[in-house]
């Protein structure tokens, strides 16, 4: 059809379109924007909501305290553990030393250092009990350090077994607020896509065209990108059965669609040609006549040959005669292409002449 409008209308329909495009992205994003929202509209729900209230809160401060103690002890652990490590460097060192002093003893054979081995023995004596203290420390800090681990692991098993307990009903509580939210969903897409499908049947042609367009694209957009993904899925057969629901919905209208326009047809082709020839659309018949297809009934004609009048399907008179130059022209113009004469003086003409046609066929 652009092929016959004016130039200055090809332009004011692509700037339509873009008026349509621009009034269904404006209306794409208000519509995304609420549909994201619509899960504020109920209260989000955690695994803790479906727990003993009493007995989580004190097992998690339980946990805690556990943790704290452990790290405590085990830095407790380490400073004990560099205490028992100092006392036994000590005890080495001087036994070391003791023992190189008893030999020097023994070789020199002086009762006068018994008092001095005696002295010197107590001292080992005394360093060997600090390192055998120091080593119960270490030990007493392993103890505690063990009991607050095992005291936060039972806490934490006793945690998992609530949050076991509790995750079938926390489950059940999410799947029931997510169909909510999609039903919210739904009932707001869907009235628009019924009001889309209501404007493309009845208003797609009318003067407000591109705002008719851009709200079916925008419903189309809502539908089936603002709700889809949120379809619930139960294994894939929601979303197969939409699918089936959506493909019969959509092929019945398609069929019916088809039915009316074949019954359409055999009307319009049953009434005589010169009577279908003038409630023909101007636009509509350059176009098909430039695409060789038959205005009336739609069927592929060989226009090229310079000899086809009529189209051999229904009749319909495609070239007649101009009724100043009888120059063969296109019937359907509106004036002869040779001369400039108005298609109007010759109509009545012509008429005859394709009564006299249609009669004697």
């Amino acid at each position: 059809m652009s092929k016959t409008l004016r130039l200055s209308e090809k332009w004011f329909h692509r700037g339509l379109w873009l008026v349509a495009l621009v009034f269904a992205w404006f209306l794409t994003g208000l519509g995304s924007t609420i549909v994201g929202d619509l899960p504020r509209v109920e209260q989000r729900q955690s695994l803790e909501d479906f727990m003993d209230p009493q007995r989580t809160p004190a097992l998690k401060d339980g946990i805690k305290a556990s943790a704290r103690a452990a790290n405590e002890a085990q830095a407790e652990l380490e400073q004990a553990q560099l205490r028992h490590q100092t006392a036994q460097a000590s005890n080495r060192a001087a036994r070391e030393t003791f023992n190189n002093w008893l030999a020097t003893r023994g070789a020199t054979q002086r009762p006068e250092q018994d008092g001095e081995l005696i002295q010197r023995t107590q001292a080992l004596d005394a360093m060997r009990q600090a390192e055998r203290e120091a080593l119960a420390a270490v030990e007493r800090q392993q103890q505690a350090a063990l009991n607050a681990r095992q005291a936060q692991q039972r806490a934490q098993a006793e945690l998992a077994t609530l949050q076991d307990q509790a995750r079938s009903a926390y489950a059940d509580a999410q799947r029931a607020q997510e169909l909510r939210v999609f039903g919210y969903r739904l009932a707001l897409t869907l009235p628009l896509l019924l009001v889309a499908g209501w404007l493309f049947a009845r208003q797609r042609q009318s003067r407000y065209w591109p705002f008719v367009w851009g709200f079916i694209l925008f419903a189309l957009v809502a539908f089936f990108v603002e709700l889809v993904p949120y379809l619930p899925s139960y294994g894939g057969y929601v979303r197969y059965i939409v699918g089936i629901v959506l493909t019969v919905v959509g092929g019945r209208y398609a069929i019916q669609a088809l039915q009316r326009y074949l019954e359409r047809q055999k009307l319009a082709e049953a009434q005589p040609a010169p009577l279908r020839q003038r409630e023909m659309d101007y636009d509509l018949a350059q176009t098909r006549m430039a695409k060789s297809v038959c205005p009336g009934c739609e069927r592929t004609v060989d226009m090229k040959d310079g000899k086809t009048d009529f189209c051999p399907h229904c009749g319909l008179c495609l070239f007649d005669r101009c009724g100043q130059c009888s120059t063969r022209k296109n019937a359907f113009a509106r004036y002869c292409f040779s001369c400039g004469a108005s298609a109007a003086a010759s109509a009545a003409p012509a008429d005859s002449a394709v009564g006299a046609v249609a009669t004697g066929a």
